[in-house]
């Protein structure tokens, strides 16, 4: 892991389905968007649908961003894998479960 040289802002709440069917809901912005759906194409994972968009930048979406802007790169736009990014127990996923909670997802 290695930390972003361009952080990301995230802006969004999608929905990614990895080839066994296994379901699960990602912060994103138009690029993680745009990378998802370059994976479902390539066969990379199954599917993404974006659930909601501009959601409000609060402390708790700054606490993930800065999480795995430190932990994570963005993919590239070539990408050969994907990542399903780690939620640690304490506040990184609590902020994650705060984040679903005010968009009403999950």
């Amino acid at each position: 892991m290695s930390v972003n040289t361009e952080p990301q802002t995230f802006d969004l709440i999608q929905e990614i389905t990895l080839n066994d069917g296994t379901r699960y809901n990602e912060l994103g912005n138009v690029v993680m968007n745009g990378r998802a759906e370059k994976a479902a194409l390539t066969g990379l994972i199954r599917q993404v649908r974006i659930l909601q968009m501009n959601i409000p930048h609060s402390n708790a979406v700054r606490t993930y961003e800065d999480y795995i802007n430190a932990h994570y790169q963005t993919p590239p736009a070539n990408l050969t894998e994907w990542t399903v990014w780690d939620k640690p127990a304490g506040p990184i996923k609590a902020a994650y479960d705060e984040i679903m909670q005010q968009n009403h997802v999950g």
